[in-house]
Formats: structure tokens, sequence, C-alpha cells
């Protein structure tokens, strides 16, 4: 058996071990839904026809844009936040002694109130509502940064000094990739915790978008529409893990093999 085919049976039995779980617990889902026949747990089935109509009339497809506008916002401006504060404490004591305690205070205070807070001095808007998201995400970002910059292999930064790189090209081809699994576990760890914010703020303060249309179906008891949301958004989490994250992890790590 050649090692093409080798690596393909693998990527195969990769991807039916991934989904495998879900299909399992899908099924347990719908015969558990059967038997009960309660309106607090309907079956799949019942989700996935929601989901299609709220598809086809148009309401999934504009909330759910709405609140992945203000998760890439958020995301971007907290990823390049917080990686400078992170590479700058990692790489300076002093501030490091300075900054550290603001961090401290930014990860142990409840993300409920950063959002009351912001909504209450800059009013219901759209700039409080990016504004709150960002501010809880920055201190997670920055000490995963903090502890990349400090785990850098100064032999190498000292081999590009001998062959006189740049700084740009030392910075760029030596001590950036260096950062890249930190990197990637703030992005990763950074769509896990921005999207239930965003979706807590759409809740509180906005008039549209995914956290919006739950608090409607909440208020009706419609389990099917939250399911059905929860699912759509579920399903775009994996398809950006799996299509963007993953393989430019791979392609930006492969120096390492």
């Amino acid at each position: 058996m050649s090692e093409e085919l080798k690596s393909r049976i693998f990527l195969t039995r990769s991807k039916w071990v991934r989904i495998l779980p879900l299909l399992v617990l899908a099924g347990i889902w719908q015969v558990v839904a059967v038997l009960l026949q309660s309106r607090t747990l309907p079956p799949p089935s019942a989700v996935i026809t929601t989901l299609s109509h709220e598809i086809v009339a148009g309401q999934l497809v504009f909330h759910l844009g709405v609140t992945l506008g203000r998760v890439a916002i958020s995301f971007t401006l907290a990823m390049l936040i917080g990686v400078g504060l992170g590479i700058l404490m990692g790489r300076s004591r002093n501030w490091d002694r300075v900054l550290d305690t603001f961090l401290i205070l930014g990860l142990n205070i409840p993300a409920l109130v950063t959002i009351i807070l912001c909504y209450i001095w800059f009013g219901l808007s759209e700039t409080a509502a990016v504004l709150a998201v960002t501010v809880n995400k920055i201190p997670m970002v920055a000490i995963s940064l903090r502890e990349g910059a400090r785990a850098v292999d100064k032999n190498l930064l000292e081999v590009a000094d001998i062959y006189r790189l740049s700084r740009r090209d030392t910075f760029f081809k030596v001590y950036l990739p260096q950062l890249y699994p930190y990197l990637f576990g703030s992005a990763r760890n950074g769509l896990a915790l921005i999207w239930k914010i965003v979706l807590v703020v759409e809740l509180l303060g906005r008039s549209d978008g995914v956290g919006f249309q739950i608090g409607s179906f909440f208020h009706f008891f419609d389990i099917t529409g939250i399911l059905a949301y929860t699912l759509a958004f579920a399903l775009v989490i994996f398809s950006i893990e799996a299509l963007l994250l993953r393989p430019l992890e791979t392609h930006l790590n492969r120096w390492r093999t």
C-alpha cells in the first residue's frame, strides 16, 4: 500500500471519527424526543425544518450576517490589540509590571458588567456593542501572547543578528513564526468566547442579530427556534475552524516538520 493511499485512508477515518459522535448524539436526541413528546425537547427533524424555513424566509441569513459582522470586527480588534500588548509585555519587564494589574482586572470582571457599562456610557449603539465584546477578549489574547513572547528562542534571534537580517525579516521570518501556536490558540479561544458575548450584547441592547432572535424566541418559549439558530451558528463556527483556521495553521507551521 502506497504512502499516499495510507494518508487518504487516515484522513477519511479522521473525518469519520469527528462526525460519528455527532451522528450518534443526533440519533439519541431524536429517539428521546419522540418518546417524551415534550415541547421543551423538540426532535432534530423539527429543528432542521425550522432552520430551513428561516433560511427560505431570509430571516436567518440576515440576522446571522449581522452577528458575524460584529464577531469579525470585535475579533479583529481584540487580536490586533491583544497581540501587540502581549508581545510588548513579553519583551519588556517594565511594561509587564505596569499592565499586569489591568490584565488581571480585565480577566476577572464579568462580561455582563462590561456590556452594561458600555451601553450606559455610550448608549445602545453599534459602537458600544463592539467595544464591549472587544474589551472582554483583549486580556485573554494578551496573556497568551505574553507567554509566547517569553518562550521565543533567543538563540534563533542571535543567529538572525549574526546574518544581519533586517528588523522586518527578523520579526516576520524568525520571531513571529515562533508565536504561531499561541496566535492560533488565542484565535480559537477568541472565536469561542466572542460569539457567546456577542449574543449577550445583542440580547441586551440590539434590535437585530442571532442574540436578538434567540431572545424573541425565549419570550414565546419557542425552543425549536432557539435550537435552530444555535445549530446554524455552530455550523458556521465549525466551517471556519475546518476550512480556514486548521488549514492555515498547518500551512504556517510547516517549517516545524
